[in-house]
């Protein structure tokens, strides 16, 4: 049976004999049915209650029923008093009580409006959650409340369930209550607060309180309130540069520097598909054509993220604290990167409802693979989740036509977040970082408490039939969080939340990232201590079944031991897995502990296996660790949990000067298979300082490396610091770069080889030598990006020359009061358009008669980032300039010379980044013609200043990269 709407509700409690008490809910003269109407009931379908399952069957049978329980233990417990609507969540300064209030009604609410509760139609419920909603607004939420503790309560939790509420019985409340309840939202979601895209009204947060205004238009029947919050949509959609937002390398921020896709990425992913699903064929459909980039999103942000049902706790932030709460958590459901997992794809599935066909098709059949793939916790039992996603799940679940796509063979860098992913048909592996870009860990409203050192290259992976329940169960609140795997980190006892909120590492922690060809890659960190001096340069190298695992240059002075994790496996609460070293089998018993000097190998039984290339002293030991979630979040269970643990680790002492290690983690191998890996080796490690970390292996031919500095290892040269990965298979020789540190605009390689007449490769790879192969390749402004070419296919392909120009002049000019001023000898060049005497443009000339060949490629280089209050994304565009008369002295908004067609575009952002301009049509015409070019920048629609370093400045100054013939 499929579930209908409240309008059939007294049919389906007499078919399924669910209900024994149906309140009236015939409209009443003051609500007519309109749209307002059609869109506040899709609303509950879509997203309340969901639609096409039998409420009568598993696993809804059960979930409605905890609903009625749940709403029933709120119900009997409800009191209202001068200070709270339960004594257990006193309202007057914990803000999130407020939220928790509405949350309890909200469950009463569903209990009543929902079949198969028990409490369906349920008159004395019914009136107890109006009586609840009345004392609320007339009390604690109130258009003259003045807010206090957390903003996200006052604006986003308890408005959003107050008005899901309100939907769910709108037919049984009066237009004098629901005008109360809007009110109060009024007052605490203005209009203002879609005003601007900056501060906490950027991303997933924006989405919330667009759907805040659309929901109370509908309800309220105020079309302005839905387009405001519908066009209020449109500062989320596209890729950003900095701060909150989808990245164009599939990273999301929000909170300014945290990794959130399994947070705040479900919020803006979610909200998005609720949104679609709510207003797509009404009067207010999402018609902004950069929606698209939601949906392209998903298999670019969402997909490397989630395995086998769950999302890397990684990309989960503080929500990884949260296990079991102890308030408003009746029947002790926990939250994990399964159930989170689950959220997210319930989330994708609905989106594909308002996808394009192409897209559709495709995140079903993701959406199948995951949830099929789930053994550890199939989706059908997670009875966390709301109704309509498990109907969501299970209507792809039984779509016969929908098949599941499989487990992808990829590689992926993440340079905006500053994680990695590496998947393998077997197995999925992935490091969380941290740089001066992002934070260390995110620990605020008493959650993540422990959370230092998630941050500090913690390695997590998981196999396609084992492994998938190691950070589900119990893992975060047992685990010793000093011993975080692949973390290197001092023993220093830090206070919960060490650090501050969301810690950095300081300004010049910049290396991080890596490179990939898109199906290896060579990963690092500069990595630095929370709190500490610690200091280590660390590298991994994502291979076919093995990953190279180094660490270098390991220093401090805190006056503590220094330990690097290989492993702290949890093998849940009764096992003893056997631990093999070197195929001698070590004691099981609970409390060992032992020091392995000249180990060449261990594995864990059911787990994988570890390489330690040439031996080495290796700590190992079995331990019972009992924690509650209590422990690491103020609002968690405080059952006692215990777990065992095999870890392994290196000890560098106290206080290490240059301390290093080296391992390769092998997941899923067997004890016999990590023997004869250990004994026949693929890998050599080339390099292993604090300069440079690099490794070559004969089974896939890739040599990879991380340079710290210029330098060279093994084949490779480089310029500057970059991260380089080449592999030699079948003749083709690929050659991939990155510069995690985005200091440098081009990066000079140098690849030992010869011989290569063809190639293919990326716009931003040039050739300059052929015998050895030199690259010149333009990292600058891509965040971290790799950039590939390819010899031994493609075209043919001749070495270029690098010639490299200052310009001769440049200055920017300003209209208004200052249209007869020069600002020639300024350190900036700025571009803005705005209105009267706020508009700026700027200008560069070259001087092109040194060139001794035609250009085959002109990139015009400018450092900066946009400098103004009203946000941090902007676009400048290159202009084609015919006129070249103009002096650095002399030029003024009066005199400038004209613009001519657009060469460029690029986008900024706010922090300062180099950002290439593709000029080459320009120079190579003034190259045939005078021999001096200008380029122009300026924006074509009203924007945001951007400032740029001129010639005049110090640093970055501007230049022109010319590769000729």
């Amino acid at each position: 049976m499929a579930v209908i709407s409240r309008r059939g509700l007294f049919q389906l409690a007499a078919v399924t004999g669910f209900a024994a008490v149906v309140v009236d809910l015939t409209p009443s003269a003051a609500f007519g049915v309109d749209e307002y109407d059609t869109l506040r009931q899709r609303w509950i379908d879509k997203t309340l209650l969901g639609t096409g399952y039998n409420p009568a069957a598993e696993p809804f049978a059960t979930l409605l029923s905890n609903i009625g329980s749940s709403a029933a233990a709120s119900q009997s417990s409800m009191s209202p008093s001068a200070s709270s609507l339960w004594p257990d969540l006193p309202l007057g300064s914990a803000s999130t009580n407020i939220t928790g209030s509405f949350g309890r009604l909200k469950t009463m609410a569903q209990a009543c409006a929902f079949p198969g509760t028990g409490y369906t139609g349920n008159s004395v419920m019914l009136a107890d959650v109006i009586t609840g909603l009345d004392w609320m607004t007339s009390h604690f939420y109130t258009p003259t409340t003045t807010s206090y503790n957390n903003w996200w309560d006052w604006q986003i939790g308890s408005p959003k369930i107050l008005l899901d509420i309100c939907a769910l019985l709108y037919l049984s409340l009066s237009g004098t209550q629901v005008n109360n309840y809007l009110a109060a939202i009024d007052h605490f979601v203005p209009d203002s607060m879609v005003g601007a895209y900056e501060s906490f009204s950027t991303g997933a947060n924006r989405v919330d309180f667009c759907q805040v205004l659309i929901l109370r238009g509908i309800i309220g029947k105020n079309p302005a309130k839905v387009t405001l919050g519908r066009d209020a949509l449109s500062p989320v959609f596209p890729r950003v540069r900095s701060g909150d937002g989808l990245y164009a390398d599939g990273s999301f921020i929000q909170h300014e520097n945290m990794s959130y896709m399994g947070g705040y990425g479900y919020v803006l992913f979610n909200g998005f598909a609720n949104l679609f699903a709510l207003l797509d064929g009404s009067s207010w459909p999402v018609t902004d054509p950069n929606r698209q980039l939601i949906f392209d999103a998903v298999p670019q942000a969402v997909a490397p993220f989630v395995f086998n049902g769950l999302i890397m706790d990684n990309v989960s932030g503080r929500g990884i604290s949260r296990g079991i709460a102890s308030v408003n958590n009746p029947l002790a459901l926990q939250q994990d990167d399964h159930t989170r997992g689950h959220s997210l794809i319930g989330a994708i599935v609905l989106l594909a409802e308002a996808a394009p066909a192409a897209d559709a098709a495709r995140m079903r059949a993701m959406a199948k693979g995951w949830l099929q793939r789930d053994y550890y916790s199939p989706m059908l039992t997670d009875y966390s989740q709301y109704l309509h996603i498990l109907a969501l799940g299970k209507s792809v679940l039984d779509d016969g036509s929908i098949t599941a796509i499989a487990e992808p063979f990829e590689s992926r860098v993440f340079g905006g977040q500053d994680r990695a992913t590496h998947r393998r048909p077997g197995w999925a592996f992935t490091v969380g970082m941290c740089s001066a870009r992002t934070a260390m860990y995110e620990t605020i409203n008493g959650e993540n408490l422990r959370g230092w050192h998630t941050g500090s290259g913690m390695t997590y992976w998981w196999g396609d039939t084992f492994g998938n329940g190691q950070y589900s169960d119990a893992f975060w609140p047992t685990v010793d969080p000093y011993r975080l795997p692949g973390t290197t980190v001092s023993r220093k006892p830090l206070a919960d939340s060490a650090g501050g909120p969301h810690p950095e590492p300081p300004a010049d922690a910049t290396w991080v990232g890596g490179v990939t060809d898109g199906t290896y890659s060579a990963l690092g960190q500069d990595t630095r201590g929370v709190t500490s001096t610690v200091r280590a340069r660390k590298a991994w190298f994502c291979l076919a079944d093995q990953v190279v695992c180094l660490g270098a240059g390991i220093s401090s002075t805190d006056g503590y031991v220094v330990e690097s994790t290989v492993e702290n496996r949890n093998l849940g609460p009764t096992s003893a897995a056997a631990l093999v070293v070197d195929g001698v089998a070590q004691p099981p018993t609970q409390g060992w502990s032992a020091t392995l000097s000249g180990a060449g190998w261990a594995s864990i039984a059911g787990v994988g296996g570890y390489i330690f290339p040439g031996s080495a002293t290796v700590k190992a030991a079995r331990q019972e660790r009992t924690g509650d979630w209590n422990d690491i979040n103020v609002r968690g269970a405080t059952t006692a949990l215990t777990r065992r643990y095999v870890t392994l680790w290196f000890d560098h002492g106290v206080d290490p000067t240059a301390g290093s290690y080296s391992y390769i983690l092998m997941p899923g191998a067997t004890s016999a298979t990590t023997g004869s890996r250990a004994a026949n080796p693929t890998v050599e490690i080339l390099a292993n300082t604090a300069g440079v970390q690099a490794i070559t292996d004969s089974a896939t031919g890739v040599t990879a490396a991380n340079f710290y500095t210029a330098g060279t290892a093994g084949p490779i040269t480089v310029s500057a610091p970059c991260s380089v990965l080449m592999r030699e298979s079948g003749g083709v020789l690929t050659v991939s770069v990155a510069d995690p540190t985005r200091a440098a605009s081009t990066i000079t390689v140098t690849i030992n080889r010869s011989g290569y007449t063809t190639a293919s490769r990326d716009s931003e790879v040039s050739v300059i030598g052929l015998n050895p192969i030199k690259l010149v390749v333009e990292t600058g402004g891509s965040q971290g990006a790799s950039h590939t070419a390819r010899f031994g296919t493609g075209t043919a392909v001749t070495a270029g020359k690098l010639v490299p120009l200052a310009p001769t002049a440049d200055a920017f000019v300003r209209d208004g009061t200052y249209a007869s001023t020069n600002f020639g000898s300024d350190a900036t060049l700025v571009v803005k358009n705005a209105p009267a005497g706020y508009h700026r443009r700027s200008f560069l000339k070259f001087d092109l008669s040194g060139l001794t060949a035609e250009p085959r490629r002109a990139v015009l280089w400018v450092s900066g980032n946009t400098a103004d209050s009203g946000g941090t994304q902007a676009t400048v565009k290159a202009h084609a300039v015919t006129s070249d008369s103009w002096t650095v002295t002399g030029l003024t908004w009066n005199n400038q010379p004209a613009l001519g067609p657009v060469l460029a575009s690029a986008d900024m952002g706010g922090k300062t980044d180099w950002i290439p301009f593709d000029v080459t049509s320009h120079i190579q015409a003034q190259y045939a013609g005078d021999d001096v070019a200008t380029v122009g920048l300026a924006q074509a629609t009203t924007g945001l200043a951007v400032s740029l370093t001129s010639g005049n400045g110090t640093g970055n100054t501007p230049y022109l990269e010319v590769i000729t013939d």
